[in-house]
């Protein structure tokens, strides 16, 4: 897995208007290739009557799985310079559609490219993106007469803290860097003079 990677904050939308024909980038965070083709089918519904709804979309910290298209534009002046911009920018697991609404001038081939990639990155700069860090998924479990303090402790030092289950124990699950993991082991013996136990999870991402 990647340590981090950049992705757009949060859905939304972005509109110029170039030679009266109107771009519309839909921009969405999206974990799945099918999340993604589910975003493209949504926006494509919300603008049934567009002449143009063309997509990309990067899955994958690493940009395992990229595609594109034009729908209907000329070959590879849409999907393709919209894709780019996502590369270019290196966010990863996001999806971008473009909606074009014809406005009667042909902008030709440069002209397209540039409209539909630049768009997405006007867009990109509108939203805004964030950067996921990797973490490890440790649950910490301590006595319920140290956990609240214990949790306190654990957001006043900036750790994240996920979900917290109250049983006869109480279990914090919390993402920790790979790099942290020892020196957390010393920090929570100390904070709890060594009544918590600890176990090791999976991997996840969060904000970093």
């Amino acid at each position: 897995m990647q340590e981090r990677y950049r992705t757009v904050a949060h859905e939304g939308v972005h509109e110029i208007e170039i030679n009266k024909s109107r771009f519309i980038c839909a921009l969405a965070p999206a974990a799945t290739e099918q999340e993604a083709q589910e975003f493209v089918q949504r926006v494509r519904a919300e603008h049934a009557t567009a002449t143009h709804n063309c997509f990309a979309y990067v899955i994958g910290a690493d940009g395992a799985v990229q595609k594109a298209g034009d729908d209907g534009e000329p070959g590879g002046t849409a999907g393709v310079p919209m894709l780019q911009m996502l590369l270019r920018r290196d966010v990863r697991y996001v999806v971008a559609v473009v909606t074009r609404y014809y406005g009667g001038i042909k902008l030709g081939a440069g002209g397209l490219i540039r409209a539909y990639g630049g768009v997405v990155g006007e867009a990109l700069d509108t939203l805004g993106t964030v950067v996921r860090q990797r973490f490890r998924l440790v649950t910490v479990v301590v006595d319920h007469q140290r956990a609240g303090k214990l949790e306190n402790d654990l957001r006043a030092t900036g750790r994240a803290v996920r979900e917290v289950r109250y049983a006869e124990a109480v279990s914090i699950e919390v993402g920790l860097p790979e790099s942290d993991l020892d020196a957390f082991r010393s920090w929570l013996a100390d904070a709890t003079a060594g009544t918590a136990t600890l176990e090791l999870g999976g991997e996840a991402y969060g904000e970093g």
